[in-house]
Parts: structure tokens; sequence; C-alpha cells
């Protein structure tokens, strides 16, 4: 029971107040410094953030 508390608290946390992905969201452009220090996760989680915005809001590179 603990742990369902504990879980249901720690997703209330990452919930917004209302609006879409598209409302919310933008594009994410690091500069080149940027690009040049990102570890391969952190380019592979951009680069499926701005897919996904580009999918669902016509974003454009």
């Amino acid at each position: 029971m603990v742990k369902i508390i504990a879980l249901s608290l720690t997703l209330a946390g990452c919930t917004t107040s209302g609006g879409s992905f598209c409302a919310a969201g933008h594009p994410i452009r690091p500069t080149q410094a940027e690009v040049a220090i990102l570890s391969a996760a952190s380019v592979a989680a951009i680069l499926a953030h701005n897919e996904k915005g580009q999918k669902l809001c016509g974003w454009r590179p």
C-alpha cells in the first residue's frame, strides 16, 4: 500500500495542469558547442522529442 501511494505521488508530480504537447512543448535546438558535449543518450532524447513534435505539431527542422 505504501508503494502504491509513493508511486501515485511521484506520478502526480509529472503531470501538467492542462494543454497539449504542442501547446506546452517546443523544439530543442542545441548550439554546436552544446552538441559537442552531449552524451549519446541526450542526443537520442532530443531527437525523439523533436521527432514527436514534428509528427504531432508540424515542427520544422
